[in-house]
């Protein structure tokens, strides 16, 4: 314990300077109240009357609290303390015609009192400090929950880490469950405060004693080393040198904490290097690490052992968060593969219309002027909208499969059946043209040649107007318009009959085959149409029945939007304007674009980017869709990019 005693310069302490030698008390003059600092061990101030005025009350103060002692003398007419330090501020007070013996004894009662002050002073600075390691580690706490991203929320944890202890560089190691059980360490994340330009290079280590990261790991107790590079010759553990060769670094003090989870397993290791008297200090020359790096102290480990312990659970919630990510998007996938797979010809669309939904959303979330200039996407929201993206076609599961992918008007089975009625009427015209022949001649053979003549011209004309027939159905079959006049002609066909093997009367085309085959345009007939808009009722109720999180609660009300229409045109529900949310909208440009330009359609060629864009700009000037989310979607040219959801 050293003891100074400070004093005016002016102030004359010869008479007292050999007892205060002897008792190991240094003397220091002073002549500004900028100097009056309490030293390193229990300082006194002996103010003098003459020197009062340099030294303000508040300054006094100061010192006093900071845990020093005062000790005035009086004026030739002052014989008690003076009204202006108050009863709390002076440890002594001596009258000018005081004795030297007086003198010093009043010292040693200041000294007392400015160790009883130190004390405390030290104890209120401690009692702050550990009230400050608590309040940070609470907010350090509450940052680790809230963090949902991985790789953010071990950055956040070496940062906070460093913080806590001062600490120039840590890095951060998790142990890895290989297949066969095995573990090794993956050293994860590294930095470095005075040289930032070390890379970070993953690998992966054995999980053993032979290096320290590893020995916590194993044994799970902390390790504190004041020097790395002077390690006890009978230590099992190592230190490998490479990277501050390389970069002139000097790996000295360090902390390596085990990361426990709530298993009492290690799942990783937290180790902090080199602690500094000064945060911000960079440490470059070879000095500054004798200079300025120093020991990890007992408490650290117990702060740091904490926050690891804060750190594990984290890192164990944020796995698992991943894991029911990777749980959930796998079920997407899934739910996505059943629907491409009734319906093989729009495989990929579901995709493709997540993908350019979430840029265009991405596109809304950065515009700086415009009507969604104010309109923000947070990162939780983006995943909802790729997700209803992702899933807005799961509702033609309930759709009869033979509807959804019907390429043509009428069903494979019923144009066979055509074709088969075809056949056999035109083999009974043959059959009828030979028995005619036979019947003739059995009858004579005068004037046969004429005979055969005629029947051949009528067989001639019954085979083109058959022909025609079927030319007629493959050609009204296709999902394009139907041709001016094919109507009527269906018709008169439809009134043609021919006598089957029972010799009953049949028409050519069956009612039914009438009325597929007069579709205008497409492939469906109404019925068929509104079975096929119904998969977006079916997509709303079953995605209503998964029990979603708050932050993806709204996915079945996007998807259950993205058929309507600004102006009420759309299904199922006709809803206008800002009834249709902007997700929504935004999944509705990205829906027909998708569907115009998709190559895989059956029933219709692919048009071109530029016709799609046109069709679609018809629909922004007729009210149907969102001009201003149409137009961000051409300026970003969301259309050229490639798929990533």
């Amino acid at each position: 314990m050293s003891y100074t005693l400070l004093y005016p310069k002016q102030y004359d302490v010869a008479p007292i300077q050999d007892t205060l030698e002897t008792s190991g008390v240094l003397a220091e003059p002073i002549q500004t109240a900028a100097e009056l600092k309490i030293g390193d061990g229990i300082t006194v101030f002996l103010l003098d009357a003459p020197n009062r005025p340099k030294f303000a009350i508040e300054v006094l103060r100061r010192f006093v609290h900071n845990g020093g002692a005062v000790v005035a003398l009086g004026a030739d007419d002052e014989h008690d303390v003076p009204d202006d330090f108050g009863s709390d501020l002076l440890a002594g007070f001596l009258a000018e015609d005081h004795g030297h013996k007086q003198l010093l004894l009043m010292l040693r009662t200041a000294y007392r009192e400015a160790l009883a002050r130190s004390d405390c002073a030290r104890a209120s600075r401690e009692a702050e400090m550990r009230s400050t390691e608590v309040d940070d580690l609470t907010s350090i706490g509450m940052a680790l929950t809230t963090e949902r991203d991985y790789n953010a929320l071990l950055d956040l944890i070496l940062l906070n880490a460093r913080r806590l202890t001062s600490s120039d560089a840590g890095s951060l190691y998790l142990v890895e469950t290989l297949d066969d059980e095995k573990q090794n360490l993956r050293f994860k994340l590294s930095t470095t405060y005075s040289r930032p330009e070390i890379p970070l290079v993953e690998f992966t280590m054995p999980l053993d004693k032979s290096s320290i990261a590893g020995f916590v790991a194993t044994t799970g107790e902390p390790l504190v080393i004041d020097d790395a590079y002077y390690l006890p010759p009978d230590s099992e553990y190592t230190i490998n040198r490479s990277i501050d060769n390389k970069y002139g670094y000097r790996t000295k003090s360090m902390l390596t904490i085990p990361m426990t989870d709530h298993k009492n397993e290690v799942i990783g290791v937290l180790q902090l290097i080199n602690r500094k008297l000064d945060f911000d200090f960079e440490l470059r020359d070879p000095e500054d690490f004798d200079e300025q790096v120093i020991p990890y102290t007992r408490r650290l480990v117990h702060l740091v052992s904490a926050l690891a312990g804060q750190a594990a659970v984290s890192i164990e919630n944020s796995q698992l968060y991943e894991d029911i990510e990777r749980l959930f998007e796998g079920f997407v996938r899934a739910s996505v593969t059943a629907i491409e797979q009734r319906d093989p010809t729009t495989s990929g669309h579901s995709g493709r219309v997540a993908d350019k939904t979430v840029r265009l959303a991405e596109v809304v979330d950065q515009a700086s002027d415009g009507k969604y200039r104010n309109v923000k996407f947070s990162r939780e929201e983006i995943r909802e909208i790729r997700y209803a993206g992702l899933l807005h076609d799961f509702g033609k599961v309930g759709v009869r499969e033979q509807v959804l992918v019907k390429s043509k008007k009428l069903y494979p089975p019923d144009l066979a059946l055509v074709k088969e009625r075809y056949a056999f009427i035109r083999l009974k015209a043959e059959q009828q043209l030979f028995r005619q022949r036979v019947e003739f001649l059995e009858a004579g053979s005068d004037g046969y040649k004429d005979f055969k003549r005629t029947v051949e011209e009528e067989h001639k004309t019954r085979m083109a107007d058959l022909d025609r027939f079927m030319q007629l159905v493959m050609e009204s079959n296709e999902p394009t318009v139907l041709p001016e006049g094919n109507f009527d002609e269906l018709l008169r066909y439809a009134e043609k009959f021919y006598t089957d093997l029972e010799e009953n009367q049949q028409p050519y085309l069956a009612e039914d085959e009438v009325r597929f085959l007069s579709i205008r345009k497409g492939s469906l007939d109404d019925a068929e149409r509104l079975e096929i808009e119904s998969h977006v009722t079916h997509t709303y109720q079953f995605l209503l029945q998964i029990p979603w999180t708050k932050e993806l609660s709204y996915i079945p009300t996007i998807a259950y939007g993205h058929h309507e229409k600004l102006n009420g045109a759309g299904y199922p529900r006709r809803i206008t304007g800002k009834e249709i949310p902007i997700q929504a909208r935004m999944m509705t440009v990205a829906d027909i674009f998708d569907a115009l330009t998709a190559s895989d359609r059956p029933y219709k060629r692919a048009v071109p980017t530029e016709r799609a864009l046109d069709i679609i700009s018809y629909e922004v000037k007729d009210g149907m869709v969102d001009k201003d989310l149409f137009n961000l979607f051409v300026a970003a040219k969301i259309f050229e990019r490639k798929e990533s959801a």
